[in-house]
């Protein structure tokens, strides 16, 4: 596992995890610092996880906009937490390839999702990226 899907998969865990215990931007932080031995990816994470919770209604509007057929209400705890990361890192990370993101969205989903997470998380994903993500990154 490279580093980055490393932090990715550090920051799904995080967020992930808060969907069902609701802590502060801040505690969640506090608790990656303390648990995470890797400094290398630790800044990334923290600054991934800071920036999803900062922005998380436009992400989430976002989300909602590119459904076809679905509620966002009904998405799987692991499929919103996994398109919450990824419409992120589309929207807020200029560095990051559009297909980098997508490709690394769809193993985290079918890592932690049910058998269609990961085409369903594609789908959406690459509506997001036609439809929202900033114009540099289309020449990365």
């Amino acid at each position: 596992m490279t580093r980055r899907s490393r932090m990715r998969d550090i920051v799904f865990k995080t967020i992930f995890q808060n969907e069902f215990r609701n802590e502060s931007t801040e505690i969640l932080v506090k608790e990656i610092m303390d648990r995470e031995k890797e400094d290398s990816v630790k800044d990334d994470v923290v600054r991934y996880v800071r920036g999803i919770y900062e922005n998380l209604p436009q992400i989430d509007e976002k989300i909602s906009v590119c459904l076809e057929n679905w509620h966002f209400e009904r998405l799987s705890s692991v499929d919103r937490c996994v398109l919450r990361l990824g419409t992120y890192e589309l929207l807020y990370e200029k560095d990051v390839p559009i297909e980098v993101t997508l490709d690394e969205a769809v193993e985290l989903a079918k890592k932690y999702g049910t058998e269609n997470s990961g085409r369903f998380v594609n789908g959406v994903l690459d509506r997001i990226a036609k439809s929202f993500a900033p114009e540099p990154k289309y020449h990365i």
